[in-house]
C-alpha cells in the first residue's frame, strides 16, 4: 500500500534540521510518527535557505543543503498552472495576505490531491478552504 504524501512548508522544514528551534522535537517526533512520503516544493528551498541563512550564515546553508541531499525526500516542481492558482488564491484571501510560499502549496495540494501539509503556520492554512476537499489536514 502507497504511503500518503505530504506537503511541507519552510517553516516546518527549518525546523526539522535547527537543532536550537523551539519547534526541533516537535518536527522529528511529527516525521518519527507519522510515516509518509514527504514531498518539499522547490519554492519552499528558497525560503528555508534564507532562514537558515538568516540565522547562521552561509555555513548553516550549506549544513542544510547537506542534510537535504542525505534525506529520503522528494521535490516537487511549481509549473505555471500552480502559479496561476497560487495568484488566484492570494486573490480570493487577499484581505488576509498570505504569503507566496503558501499560497503555492495550496496550489500543489489541490493539482496533487494531497489533504495533509507538515506547518508551522496554523493561521494562514486554517483559512483556506482547497477545492478538493474540506480542509487540509496541518500537522503537526
Amino acid at each position: 500500500m502507497a504511503l500518503p504524501q505530504i506537503l511541507v512548508d519552510s517553516g516546518f522544514l527549518y525546523a526539522l534540521f535547527d537543532r536550537g528551534n523551539t519547534n526541533y522535537q516537535l518536527a522529528k517526533e511529527t516525521i518519527a510518527v507519522t510515516p509518509a512520503q514527504y514531498l518539499i516544493p522547490y519554492v519552499v528551498l528558497t525560503e528555508a535557505a534564507y532562514l537558515f541563512k538568516r540565522a547562521g550564515g552561509t555555513s548553516a546553508v550549506m549544513n542544510f543543503l547537506d542534510a537535504l541531499v542525505k534525506g529520503y525526500f522528494q521535490y516537487e516542481a511549481t509549473p505555471p498552472e500552480d502559479l496561476i492558482r497560487a495568484q488566484q488564491i492570494m486573490a480570493v484571501y487577499l484581505d488576509s495576505k498570505l504569503d507566496f510560499v503558501d499560497c503555492c502549496i495550496m496550489a500543489l495540494s489541490e493539482r496533487l490531491n494531497i489533504t495533509q501539509v507538515c506547518t508551522l503556520d496554523q493561521r494562514d492554512f486554517s483559512i483556506f478552504r482547497p477545492k478538493h476537499c474540506d480542509y487540509l489536514e496541518l500537522l503537526p
